[in-house]
């Protein structure tokens, strides 16, 4: 037998005592995998959302052409996102656009990180020129972008309010709304939802107490959860009445309702009344970013006051940019709010028919309310299987025991796939409901 070459006795041993390493290795991480966690409050914390069907997990998903997504290894029909016009959500199509706007603006090339703050190097031309096409959008005399939503409704009520002032909010307002009220230290009074006459009771008591200090009457336009829209004629009475700023979040409205998709202010001829509206540029304009719109005064003020915006890097050029591309695509999109106005109509008269309750908003947001976790998920379960993208909205989201499917049509669907996907809809309620509705 051929004795081995000391070279090659080497590797082998090498490689052995590379495997046994490999498996004490193994062992030790198995071993560690056994011992407590570190955070064992935040493992009960889990397991209690785990045992109540209300544990959140991510779920990796791409987009697909036509109002669809996919995500679990199948196609669904898209009736889960805020992309209610359904633009497109590529870049591809808008670098030719894209490269002109960035070169008119003085740059050689599309930018893609602003790099700083807005008031310290980041207040890029594509800002300056969105900031001024969105107030001759909004017909405001002045705007100013935030990076989001999020961030726009805090560093909003943050800067108008603080402690000894009040704030005056419906009870189904977003969660960045209640942030904001409670990051600015003001008083903090909830009516219930759309109920105005508790509103202008608390206002009359605050007001008759501090006849000085500020009020902000703050509300959604459309509500997320609900599809329910605020009365504004009454809101602006109760602002003049009261001496009260008012700000509307139109997250949900601005792109859908209104010449242009102005919002439901503009829609309702309101939008020169209400002191500050927040508007969301990642719904249905389907980008990323928020504005505020207002006097010059308050956006000053904003300016120098908004912490979230003063402390944020700014929104990337290219956002910025895109999102004024975007913009003209909004204002002319009157054939698409049409159609998704005719979709959801089609959608919710065919649920109603089916029995189902979808509570009492006209909008593109239609719940349809379950009450009790465990039936949401098991129907947003089902409704996968079947092909269809309808989430499970479960509390803290909403109020205890008003679980609910989440349902958004887009602009894009057919007739024919709205039509198929309620009849799916009502039947896997059903059946996940466990009796006849």
């Amino acid at each position: 037998m051929e004795t081995p070459k000391a070279g090659t006795l080497k590797t082998e041993t090498i490689k052995a005592a590379a495997q046994a390493k490999s498996v004490i290795d193994a062992s030790s991480f198995s071993k560690e995998m056994t011992v407590p966690s570190r955070y064992p409050w935040m493992e009960s914390a889990l397991d209690q959302l785990h045992s109540k069907q209300r544990l959140r997990t991510l779920c990796e998903t791409q987009w697909e052409a036509s109002g669809y997504i996919h995500r679990g290894g199948r196609s669904l029909l898209n009736l889960a996102s805020n992309h209610y016009l359904g633009f497109s959500p590529w870049l591809e199509p808008y670098m030719e656009q894209l490269q002109a706007l960035c070169r008119a603006g003085g740059e050689p090339y599309v930018r893609m990180g602003s790099g700083a703050s807005r008031l310290i190097a980041g207040h890029d031309p594509q800002h300056a020129a969105l900031e001024r096409e969105l107030a001759e959008y909004m017909e405001r005399e002045a705007a100013l972008v935030f990076a989001n939503g999020y961030m726009a409704n805090i560093g909003i009520i943050q800067a108008l309010v603080g402690r000894g002032d009040a704030v005056f909010s419906d009870r189904l307002n977003h969660a960045s709304i209640v942030d904001g009220i409670q990051l600015s230290r003001a008083q903090h009074f909830r009516y219930s939802h759309l109920d105005y006459e508790q509103l202008e009771r608390m206002l009359q008591r605050w007001r008759g107490a501090h006849p000085d200090r500020r009020a902000l009457i703050v509300s959604d336009a459309v509500f997320s959860m609900d599809g329910t829209e605020a009365r504004l004629e009454q809101l602006v009475k109760l602002k003049d009445r009261y001496d009260a700023l008012l700000m509307l979040d139109e997250a949900h409205s601005i792109g859908v309702y209104g010449h242009g998709g102005r919002g439901l202010a503009y829609e309702r001829g309101f939008h020169q009344q209400v002191d500050v509206v927040m508007g969301t540029l990642g719904k249905a304009f389907g980008l990323e970013g928020a504005f505020a719109a207002a006097d010059h005064v308050l956006i000053r003020y904003l300016v120098n006051r908004s912490r979230s915006f003063i402390y944020s890097t700014a929104l990337p050029p290219v956002m910025a940019a895109m999102l004024r591309i975007r913009l003209r695509e909004v204002e002319a999109a009157d054939g698409l709010r049409e159609r998704l106005k005719e979709r959801v109509g089609c959608l919710r008269t065919l649920l109603q028919a089916g029995g189902l309750h979808i509570g009492e908003g006209a909008s593109h947001i239609i719940p349809v309310l379950l009450g009790e976790d465990r039936i949401a998920v098991r129907a947003s379960e089902q409704l996968q299987a079947a092909g269809i993208a309808g989430i499970a909205i479960r509390p803290p989201t909403v109020p205890e025991n008003e679980a609910r499917i989440r349902l958004t049509p887009m602009a894009i669907h057919t007739a024919q796939q709205i039509e198929e996907a309620a009849a799916l809809i009502i039947k896997k309620v059903r059946t996940a409901s466990s009796c006849p509705l």
